[in-house]
């Protein structure tokens, strides 16, 4: 009888452990530095040092000289303030309105050429000043000075006399020029040539001082500035001149 084999059990030997890496891992695509890791290798520079700003100290003259400063400017913007206040207050209580002024006639009493070639001229030139307010008086002071102009070249000069205008008032002021022009052969000669064509080109021009009367104040001196633009038919003497056409402009300063 055969021998039974016997049957040993075979203990399961475990695998072998597997052998851990020595070296990490990388991704596909990247490159491993000879040197390692740059960050490990080279740590971040330090942050830089903290600096204090130090201001300087503001001397005493400088304190003294910013509060001039702010005062002056101060002022200044208070100024302009009560100044707006009070042009708001006059142009809605008294409502001003700019005068008006026209040349009504003229007539040549004198022009004549002397023997050194000089011309002497007077005018007689009557004037309508208009003054529009209701509430407001013109004082016209002495220094007034007017003359009138042919292309640039003067030829006669006067004034106004000094008076007071009132309230929705028309005054015509009837004024002398008279003057003289050296060397008028050339003047002369351009006068006739227009005088044939009926159209002589005249310019007056006027700088008249006055004073505004608001109710009971008077204001300072300011002066007007008068220039108007005529065109007549002649200049002969003792002939009353016909205006054809004219128009005046005006404006004012201090």
């Amino acid at each position: 009888m055969a021998d039974h084999q016997r049957v040993h059990p075979i203990e399961a030997v475990p695998p072998p452990p597997e052998p851990k890496p020595t070296a990490p891992l990388m991704s596909r695509g990247s490159s491993r530095s000879e040197n390692g890791d740059p960050e490990r290798n080279h740590p971040p520079p330090p942050p830089p040092p903290y600096h204090t700003i130090c201001t300087p100290k503001t001397t005493k003259e400088e304190k003294l000289l910013q509060k001039c400063l702010c005062w002056t400017i101060s002022l200044i913007l208070l100024l302009i303030l009560i100044l707006g206040i009070l042009a708001a207050i006059i142009y809605f209580v008294f409502q001003p309105k700019i005068p008006k002024y026209s040349v009504d006639s003229m007539r040549i009493t004198q022009f004549n050429l002397a023997n050194d070639n000089s011309l002497s001229a007077t005018f007689n030139v009557n004037i309508t000043a208009r003054n529009p307010n209701r509430k407001i008086g013109i004082y016209y002071e002495n220094g007034s000075h007017l003359s009138v102009w042919y292309t640039g070249t003067k030829l006669c000069e006067g004034s106004l006399p000094k008076f007071y205008q009132g309230h929705r008032n028309t005054t015509v002021l009837s004024l002398v020029l008279a003057g003289q022009t050296r060397d008028a052969t050339g003047l002369l000669q351009s006068l006739q040539a227009d005088q044939q064509t009926g159209s002589i080109p005249l310019n007056l021009r006027a700088r008249v001082p006055v004073r505004i009367r608001l109710g009971r104040l008077k204001l300072m001196k300011w002066r007007f500035l008068v220039r108007c633009r005529l065109r007549v038919d002649s200049l002969a003497a003792d002939n009353v001149i016909r205006i054809r056409d004219s128009s005046c402009r005006f404006r004012f300063r201090l």
